[in-house]
C-alpha cells in the first residue's frame, strides 16, 4: 500500500493497520441529557449511504473503541486516538474530539484517496468553540512531512499571538488562511505544479453549538463551498491537486512520525513533547469523500 522510500509514513501506516482491527469495546461518556437531546437526529432522519462515486463514508456509529469503520467500497477503516470518544450524533453516533494530542482518527494512505482532478469532501460538524490558532481541522490529507500534503478542510480560528496566548502557532496554515475572518469554513489544497498551499474560505460564519452540514467540491476549475446544502462561495482555479502518501487525518493534523503503538494504543509518543495546535473541539459525523464534484447532498437540509 505504501510505495518504497518513505519509511516514516510506512511505519505509521503499519501501526494504523495493526490497530484498526482491535475494536476495543466501550461506551460513550455520559454528558448532560439536554445536550444529548439537542444533538440527536430528528425522527425519520436518514443517514447518507454509499453510492457510485463514494470512495469512503465513515458513519462513526461505533459505541466506542479505536476502530472507525468505513461503509464505502474500499473499507478504509480508521483508528481513533485514545482521547476520541463517541456520543450522540447527527445520525446515531458521532466521534467527539477535543484539543489534546490523542484526539484524532487516522486512516492509512491508500491510492484510492488520490483524487487530483475531481472530488467532494462533506461532513456534519458540531463546533463547541473557535480555535485559538489560525485553524481547527475537520479532515485533511496533510502532514508536515516532505511532499505529504494534498488537501485540508477546516474552520478558521482566532489566530491569537502572545501575550494573549502562551505558545506561538507553527503557522502551518497561515498562508492558506490569509485574511479570512474567524469561524469560516476553509478548504486548502496543494497544486500539482509548483506553488504554495492555497486556501479558499466561506463568506458566512459557521454556527456554534448546533449541527451543520459542510462540504467542498473541487473539479480542477472551481472550488465550491457549501453550508447546510447551499452554495456559499465559489472560486475559479486552474490546477489539479498534488498526489501524496499523506494519511487521512480527522479532528487534527500532526506529524505521523510521532505516532506509536507502544503499550497497545495508538497515540502520540509522550516523549515527543508535541503541542496540539489544530485540534477540533466538537463532534464530527458522516464524513464522506467522493470521486466527483457533487451538486447536492442527500443528508443536508434542502436548499
Amino acid at each position: 500500500m505504501m510505495r518504497p522510500g518513505n519509511s516514516a509514513l510506512a511505519v505509521a501506516a503499519l501501526a494504523v493497520a495493526a490497530l484498526a482491527v482491535a475494536g476495543l469495546a466501550g461506551c460513550a461518556a455520559p454528558g448532560a441529557m439536554g445536550e444529548h437531546r439537542a444533538r440527536a437526529a430528528r425522527p425519520g432522519a436518514i443517514a447518507p449511504q454509499p453510492d457510485s462515486i463514494t470512495i469512503a463514508l465513515w458513519h462513526y456509529d461505533e459505541n466506542g473503541g479505536q476502530r472507525a469503520a468505513d461503509a464505502g467500497p474500499y473499507r478504509l477503516d480508521g483508528t481513533a486516538g485514545i482521547d476520541t470518544r463517541t456520543d450522540f450524533g447527527r445520525f446515531r453516533s458521532a466521534r467527539v474530539f477535543q484539543r489534546t494530542n490523542d484526539s484524532f482518527v487516522i486512516t492509512a494512505y491508500n491510492p484510492v484517496l488520490d483524487l487530483p482532478n475531481e472530488c467532494t469532501v462533506e461532513a456534519w460538524i458540531w463546533i463547541n468553540s473557535i480555535a485559538p490558532y489560525e485553524l481547527q481541522v475537520v479532515a485533511a490529507r496533510w502532514t508536515p512531512a516532505p511532499n505529504a500534503a494534498t488537501w485540508l478542510l477546516g474552520v478558521t480560528g482566532q489566530n491569537l499571538t502572545p501575550p494573549t496566548i502562551a505558545t506561538v502557532s507553527p503557522g502551518w496554515f497561515s498562508s492558506a488562511v490569509g485574511i479570512a475572518p474567524q469561524q469560516r469554513l476553509l478548504f486548502g489544497f496543494q497544486p500539482e505544479q509548483a506553488g504554495g498551499f492555497q486556501g479558499y474560505f466561506s463568506t458566512s460564519d459557521l454556527p456554534l453549538q448546533r449541527w451543520t452540514h459542510v462540504a467542498v467540491t473541487f473539479d480542477s476549475r472551481t472550488v465550491k463551498l457549501f453550508i447546510d446544502g447551499r452554495i456559499d462561495a465559489q472560486y475559479a482555479i486552474r490546477a489539479p491537486m498534488r498526489r501524496s502518501e499523506a494519511p487521512l487525518l480527522v479532528g487534527d493534523v500532526f506529524d505521523p512520525r510521532f505516532l506509536t503503538s507502544f503499550g497497545g494504543d495508538l497515540r502520540i509518543d509522550p516523549s515527543a513533547n508535541v503541542t496540539t495546535y489544530y485540534g477540533f473541539d466538537g463532534d464530527i459525523d458522516e464524513l464522506r469523500i467522493s470521486s466527483g464534484a457533487r451538486t447536492s447532498f442527500e443528508s443536508a437540509p434542502r436548499p
